[in-house]
């Protein structure tokens, strides 16, 4: 049962598009299937062997390719030796791969060790040598560095982007993640799922939860609650006033906050080495000139950082192979 079961695999991975005479898989457009060396079976890319294996092959030690023109087995190369016709467009010999796709652009990296999707390096890219990564040229002075960003899992689905084929972007606090990922986690979050840094200018979103925290009041048993909080945005500590859901960074206005402890005002507050600001969850003051002038100077020094944060998102190319 398990035979015919993996026969059926091999030849769903070997078949090509006989209609329009495109050899290959569902992966690539080729005309040569390789031999694995971990196991010495056939297939036609890396993709469909370890669909089918309960191993990964490392696709840099193939030796042994066959052409699907006239079946014949032959070292690794572009051409085939028997009948002379180009099995792939693109074929690199350090990543053995091969691609017939005529509109795609790959070029290797030496950098990054892999090929990748564009043009090549100073046309469309650039190896940024601290991130490790291939990015779009027009990052080249305008992307946040942060060591080795690719070699990383996405957040959201943990596939290990630095060799993943799919659309990887860098959001504007610099981490990375899945293009298609990115898309589906904006719909209901707008923090950043690794640091929780907002993930655009969230001023006008702030305002309108002023404006409700002033129509609803919280119940009088809390007026002398107070939490101490961190501000996801600007990293800093303050005090807020409690709520149940919302706490206001007395530096620079954001509502994405974490809360630290929450206490009673009447009791003593724990002795505290950062500067410390008291802000109320609206606009109106009711503290102590001292906390209010704190409060006010913050913000006028650090809400321009809040509005500087950039909606768009930057890309890097995805891995070919």
């Amino acid at each position: 049962m398990n035979l015919i079961i993996y026969i059926i695999v091999i030849l769903h991975y070997f078949s090509n598009d006989e209609e329009n005479k495109i050899l290959g898989c569902k992966h690539y457009q080729r005309a040569i299937k390789f031999q694995a060396s971990c196991c010495g079976k056939w297939f036609t890319c890396r993709f469909c062997h370890d669909a089918a294996s309960d191993h990964e092959v490392d696709r840099k030690k193939t030796t042994r390719m066959m052409c699907m023109y006239c079946n014949t087995v032959q070292p690794a190369g572009q051409n085939c030796i028997n009948c002379e016709r180009c099995l792939a467009k693109y074929y690199c010999d350090k990543c053995k791969l091969w691609d017939n796709e005529p509109r795609k652009s790959i070029y290797h990296c030496d950098d990054c060790g892999i090929c990748r999707i564009g043009k090549g390096l100073g046309e469309d890219y650039f190896h940024c040598k601290k991130c490790n990564a291939c990015l779009a040229i027009s990052l080249k002075d305008n992307h946040k560095c942060i060591e080795r960003n690719l070699e990383s899992n996405c957040p959201i689905c943990g596939e290990y982007m630095f060799t993943s084929t799919s659309i990887v972007i860098f959001m504007p606090c610099g981490h990375c993640i899945h293009y298609k990922c990115h898309q589906e986690y904006i719909q209901t979050n707008y923090h950043c799922p690794t640091c929780f840094k907002s993930l655009a200018n969230m001023n006008e979103y702030f305002r309108r939860i002023d404006t409700m925290l002033q129509q609803h009041k919280m119940p009088p048993e809390y007026e002398n609650w107070h939490s101490y909080i961190l501000c996801n945005d600007c990293e800093k500590r303050s005090y807020a006033k409690y709520h149940f859901l919302y706490h206001k960074c007395a530096y620079c206005s954001s509502y994405n906050t974490k809360v630290l402890k929450t206490y009673e005002t009447s009791k003593s507050i724990p002795s505290i080495t950062d500067t410390i600001a008291l802000s109320t969850n609206t606009d109106e003051n009711e503290h102590s000139s001292e906390n209010a002038n704190d409060a006010s100077t913050s913000n006028d020094n650090n809400n321009n950082g809040q509005n500087s944060n950039n909606e768009a998102t930057s890309t890097t190319t995805p891995n070919e192979n």
